[in-house]
């Protein structure tokens, strides 16, 4: 029989249009099960502590379980790398944080490539870095402490939590900022640095504003600076360090990913979730007690920053010839 063409392009439109439809119906009914999201690093860091929030977060919203699930090693590549080999429906997502973008540069062979491999999903905060050092420390300003550095070269002793690590490239950074001389000494996680600071045995750390909170109010820790443009709402009295180093500015976005090729309103059925969170007033007070501060935005958004941030370290890490251990 053949059908007449008024009939026949109907047909073929509508026949077109169902993939689209199908599409749109999986997104409305996402999630059906429970839902991954991979932290490249062990429990009780602050973007575990951030994954568990905004997972609990979207479990309430959406009714199904958002399960964190810890991957740590070679400076998160294990988390980053399960879930770009994982099938992109949605069900697997990625804990974005700083060592995404300075991986890219940091190893020279990696299996992935994150910007062409994750999809930004959405971010969810903005991380400070603070600046402290033992109470004992003769300095007790950024100019001091510069003047005491330059009277001292490589006499200070930088703790990170790693080589290649945020705390390690903000302080890799300070040291060519301020045309300092100090000595790196890498260890396996904040919580080891925070033992060997209050005992003296390093000096200076760049560390979250969540990890140093405690032993700052504590007064085991003196804060010296924030790295970020403006102060904390947190902690009004200390200041930048751009204040002293016109230009330095460092902040570390954290956000959610997802493979690439997930669909897109699967995407964006998260982001506009997401972001529906963190206009909460809850979901914001919170968040500034982790030392946070709320970054919504758009997929696009994310995809920005996330480039932005990889060249941005990629200078650090050749201008200071790091190489992983």
């Amino acid at each position: 029989m053949k059908l007449p063409r008024r009939r026949f392009l109907h047909l073929a439109a509508g026949a077109a249009a169902l993939p689209a439809v199908s599409r749109i119906a999986t997104a409305q009914s996402y999630p059906t099960r429970p839902v991954r999201i991979i932290v490249g690093y062990a429990p009780g860091n602050t973007p575990d502590i951030l994954a568990r929030l905004i997972g609990q977060w979207l479990s309430e919203r959406l009714g199904q379980p958002f399960i964190i699930e810890n991957r740590p090693g070679a400076g998160s590549n294990i988390g980053i790398e399960a879930v770009v080999r994982a099938p992109p429906d949605g069900y697997t997502l990625l804990l974005v944080d700083s060592s995404a973008a300075i991986n890219a540069t940091l190893y020279e062979k990696l299996n992935y490539n994150f910007i062409r491999d994750i999809a930004p999903v959405a971010s969810i905060v903005r991380l400070a870095y603070i600046m402290v050092v033992h109470p004992s420390f003769p300095a007790k300003t950024v100019p001091e402490f510069i003047a005491y550095a330059k009277a001292n070269p490589g006499q200070i002793k930088m703790a990170s939590s790693g080589t290649g690590t945020g705390p390690h490239l903000v302080g890799e950074l300070f040291k060519m900022v301020a045309g300092v001389d100090m000595v790196h000494v890498p260890y396996r996680g904040g919580a080891a640095v925070r033992t060997d600071l209050l005992g003296g045995q390093v000096q200076v750390f760049f560390g979250s504003t969540a990890a140093s909170n405690e032993a700052i109010r504590a007064g085991k820790m003196r804060p010296l600076a924030v790295t970020t443009s403006t102060r904390l709402d947190g902690l009004p009295d200390i200041p930048t360090l751009g204040d002293f180093l016109p230009g330095y500015e460092v902040s570390a976005a954290v956000g959610i990913g997802a493979p690439k090729n997930t669909p897109a309103e699967i995407i964006d059925k998260l982001n506009r979730e997401i972001n529906a969170i963190l206009a909460e007033p809850k979901s914001k007070t919170r968040i500034g007690e982790v030392g946070a501060s709320v970054l919504a935005g758009s997929p696009a958004d994310f995809g920005k920053l996330i480039a932005e941030e990889t060249e941005k370290w990629g200078k650090v890490v050749q201008a200071a010839n790091i190489k992983p251990e």
